[in-house]
């Protein structure tokens, strides 16, 4: 299998694995999705880990494949394209990139779809598709500018360049940057500290921030009051409120 998922303390991984550069062809897309709507489904999945393995993330799509592929074969293809990574934005849990060497293309999409990313220091992310003739299609062009900026966005997708970690963290395309060796480690204690959080809690958070992003403020507000209210119904809420007047902030396990 070119993509795996796996589970340990809570947390699933899901692992990239098609060397030497992991390249997104049609069947590791297809799979991407088939995994991100797994780890959706499983209870036993709290909080969830992108990782390409510990020398790179993904280098992009498969050129060599989609070269053979003509403007009607795109047009049958593009949805699914941008349905396999959408599958992962709307994982309803925490989500964690863990990124290592190149980040490019649809890799720097797949990192785009998770809700923080922690980068190697030797890390490289980028959209170089206008260097093909092209435009980033797995939601490079809508992720990108709602995560950076507009003008940030502009200057990678219309100059196709490479960012190193220091860069992508100081335009805050990544959110932390640290030895290539704890790239993993660090994505998974995120990812397992919020695993032993309050499971609806946290979704509601994803999907009230991530609707307000795409829609206007009083929508984004309705949203929000609505899950806000609708948590007191949870026993999450009476568990963290009791121990909170019991024991002080911050000691209620959800678990």
């Amino acid at each position: 299998m070119t993509v795996n998922l796996e589970v340990t303390e809570g947390v699933g991984t899901i692992r990239l694995d098609r060397p030497p550069m992991n390249a997104l062809d049609v069947a590791t897309q297809d799979r991407l999705k088939e995994l991100a709507e797994e780890a959706t489904r499983r209870e036993d999945v709290r909080a969830v880990v992108i990782y390409g393995g510990e020398r790179v993330f993904a280098a992009g799509a498969d050129i060599k494949e989609m070269q053979e592929m003509d403007h009607t074969a795109m047009v049958l293809r593009a949805r699914a394209l941008q349905d396999s990574f959408t599958a992962v934005a709307r994982i309803p849990k925490p989500v964690v990139a863990a990124i290592t060497g190149y980040a490019l293309g649809g890799g720097c999409e797949l990192a785009l779809c998770a809700d923080f990313r922690i980068a190697a220091d030797n890390a490289k992310l980028g959209q170089p598709e206008i260097l093909l003739g092209l435009i980033p299609g797995a939601g490079g062009t809508q992720r990108l500018p709602r995560l950076v900026g507009p003008s940030k966005a502009k200057d990678l997708i219309f100059t196709g360049r490479q960012v190193k970690a220091d860069e992508a963290l100081a335009i805050g395309l990544v959110d932390r940057v640290v030895p290539a060796a704890e790239v993993y480690e660090q994505a998974h204690a995120w990812a397992a500290r919020l695993a032993q959080g309050p499971a609806i809690a946290l979704r509601a958070a994803k999907e009230s921030v991530d609707t307000g992003l795409e829609t206007d403020i009083d929508t984004g507000l309705a949203v929000e009051r609505n899950w806000f209210a609708g948590l007191f119904a949870t026993e999450d809420r009476e568990r963290g409120m009791r121990s909170f007047i019991e024991e002080g902030p911050g000691k209620a396990k959800f678990l």
